[in-house]
């Protein structure tokens, strides 16, 4: 059994953490234009698990590519951005077609860590002036 490397253990949880609150801000926003219902908690549910797991198979595949010849890298990576993608699209068609999914509490969620993601740069910045500061004192 492969062991998940730190790196991609810590930013899985980063963008998890990021997903989950996106999460909590979209059924509000349901809640507040009253089209609150569980379908809409199922659907949320099906597609923040489905997009924190295509972030941590991504990053296992980058793991696991380092270690091989540039041809092989290239491959794997293609192939794991396939079967992802038809992850991502079948979660989408489940969404939509069962009754017991709301398709736009489904689908919003696999756009939450793109969100993270461009947030990062934000944070980091002002993390890194804030230590500058400390160190000034």
């Amino acid at each position: 059994m492969m062991k998940i490397d730190v790196t991609v253990r810590r930013e899985t949880k980063y963008i998890a953490v990021w997903v989950f609150l996106l999460s909590l801000f979209m059924q509000a926003v349901f809640l507040i234009i009253g089209k609150w219902d569980y379908t809409v908690l199922l659907g949320n549910v099906l597609g923040g698990a489905v997009a924190v797991l295509n972030f941590l198979l991504m990053g296992i595949t980058v793991q696991k590519a380092v270690e091989k010849s540039e041809k092989d890298a290239a491959a794997m990576m293609k192939t794991s951005q396939s079967m992802r993608s038809l992850l991502l699209f079948i979660t989408v068609i489940l969404g939509i077609a069962l009754p017991f999914f709301n398709g736009i509490a489904t689908v919003v969620p696999m756009f939450f860590p793109r969100i993270a993601i461009a947030i990062r740069p934000f944070l980091d910045r002002k993390k890194a002036l804030e230590e500058v500061k400390k160190d000034g004192e």
